[in-house]
């Protein structure tokens, strides 16, 4: 990069160049997970029943798809301009925003299912999940119509990003690390009262799907409220749609995984899981959508 340049100039070419290699690596790791787990996906998508849950599994599955190719669009098409950008922004802000709602609800759906279908549980857990969607979506859109997008000033730098207000993207991430430990802690609690009492083994691979996905949606959720208050230029959002994918994959290579288990131990029986059968009080013909 060319010396004459300022240095505020030479600091954001250099976060655009970051983001577009972490960028490009997600993709490339999403087509990787996508190549190896494609036959048990072809198995699930063609042997299991229509149902809602999976409609959400393929809402979480594909939609990543969109979004890597809206922000590849933005990280490599040159000559953008700060209207252009600020669409395309907005359109990755509207699928990263279905691809995480879809994620935690498999999770919501699991966690009320641990607590055997508690309505008390199932209402905190909604309305938690709605106060963070509509903040969210206040916080994403405010901070995209205040702070102007801008480029890079030295030739051959593509991409664009947040010049100020990028701060409060910190918001969603807070609350989700909010959300996050409410489930958690839900779950946790499940195991201790129920630990010595359940040997159902779809019961127990919840449980384990569920702290594991929750310390991760912990730990990035972290990392992007300290990153988006303390790093400038691309650097602040550059974990924040690597989050939104490590969920998606994280919810629907669980759910394959829970699936075909159920398929083992049942063989003439996997083509019709239900739900809310999983509830610890019907341990003989346990069963997942």
């Amino acid at each position: 990069m060319d010396s004459n340049h300022s240095t505020d100039a030479l600091a954001a070419a250099r976060s655009l160049q970051v983001f577009t290699h972490i960028y490009v690596s997600m993709a490339t790791f999403w087509t990787y997970d996508y190549a190896c787990s494609i036959r048990e996906e072809g198995i699930f998508l063609f042997c299991s029943r229509w149902s809602r849950v999976k409609l959400l599994y393929v809402v979480t599955r594909y939609v990543p798809f969109l979004l890597f190719t809206a922000h590849l669009y933005l990280n490599f098409v040159p000559d953008e301009i700060s209207d252009t950008c600020q669409f395309v922004n907005n359109i990755c802000s509207c699928l990263s925003m279905i691809s995480i709602i879809c994620s935690e609800c498999f999770f919501i759906l699991r966690t009320y299912v641990l607590w055997n279908n508690n309505k008390v549980v199932l209402a905190a857990m909604l309305s938690t999940f709605a106060t963070l969607i509509v903040v969210s979506i206040v916080a994403l859109f405010s901070a995209t119509a205040i702070a102007p997008f801008e480029t890079s000033l030295i030739p051959g730098i593509t991409g664009c990003y947040q010049s100020s207000g990028g701060v409060r993207l910190f918001v969603p991430y807070l609350l989700l690390f909010g959300l996050e430990l409410m489930l958690i802690s839900l779950t946790l609690t499940c195991v201790i009262q129920k630990w010595r009492t359940t040997n159902n083994r779809l019961y127990v691979i919840i449980l384990k799907h569920n702290v594991l996905y929750y310390a991760c949606g912990l730990g990035f959720s972290m990392v992007n409220v300290l990153t988006s208050l303390l790093l400038d230029y691309a650097y602040s959002g550059m974990f924040q749609d690597f989050q939104i994918i490590v969920h998606a994959i994280l919810a629907t290579r669980m759910h394959l995984h829970l699936w075909h288990v159920n398929r083992s131990d049942d063989p003439g029986g996997f083509t019709s899981i239900i739900l809310s059968d999983l509830a610890p009080t019907t341990y003989n013909e346990p069963s997942y959508d």
